[in-house]
């Protein structure tokens, strides 16, 4: 039986709307047969072992909202910044921690809004990435579920977007592209990010899941 090489991390909790634990267990068996030994903690207070973080290889964080304590906030920072990766889709990453500023400028990203709740939308991958690894073959993703909105900055390499479109009684009158799926390098450390993943199923559909998975590899140190 081969020895696990890599400890990822799975940090969950939170706003459960977004089912933490469910979400995350749809791929921790895909870690495992990746070689990880995993730990699963319930708790922001592990970011603050700073022994502990320096021996993990991959953090995966679903945590939607909630409020994260200066020491823990430096322990993830100090983790990612010294090569662990984080990854993590939807509210579990770019909806934590609203009021922690070291946290989205880490991240790159922030939740602002999902027009219409529910909607028929598309996750076009750009052209120009095609031949990403993470996104190769893969796209466009069509989803009936959340279409978020983000705030984003140039920093990061957007692999695809989604285009929120204003109805009738929208306050905004141009189509709005938004970031869907990036990467990116924090010191030594990479972040993977997909914003689309509200509901279980969105997670199970073919292309999202194997993007994500790809993703979680991708970032690990």
């Amino acid at each position: 039986m081969s020895v696990p090489d890599r400890r990822a991390l799975i940090v969950r909790g939170g706003w459960p709307g977004h089912s933490p634990e469910e979400s995350t267990d749809l791929f921790l068996p895909f870690l495992e047969e990746s070689g990880f030994d995993v730990d699963v903690e319930s708790s922001l207070e592990v970011y603050a072992d700073a022994e502990y973080m320096a021996g993990v290889d991959l953090i995966v964080q679903s945590w939607t909202m909630g409020e994260i304590l200066p020491d823990e906030m430096r322990g993830l920072r100090e983790a990612v910044t010294n090569g662990a990766g984080l990854a993590g889709w939807h509210g579990g990453i770019i909806d934590s921690f609203r009021m922690a500023t070291d946290y989205l400028q880490m991240l790159g990203g922030q939740f602002a809004a999902h027009p219409g709740d529910l909607v028929e939308h598309t996750v076009e991958v750009l052209p120009e990435h095609a031949d990403h690894p993470l996104v190769a073959g893969l796209g466009p993703f069509h989803l009936n579920s959340e279409q978020y909105w983000v705030l984003a900055d140039s920093l990061s390499e957007v692999l695809a977007t989604t285009t929120i479109l204003p109805t009738a009684d929208s306050p905004w009158r141009s189509p709005v592209v938004s970031p869907s799926i990036w990467t990116r390098q924090w010191g030594a450390g990479k972040i993977f990010v997909c914003a689309p993943g509200h509901q279980l199923s969105d997670l199970e559909s073919p292309d999202l899941r194997t993007v994500i998975e790809r993703g979680l590899l991708w970032a690990s140190r």
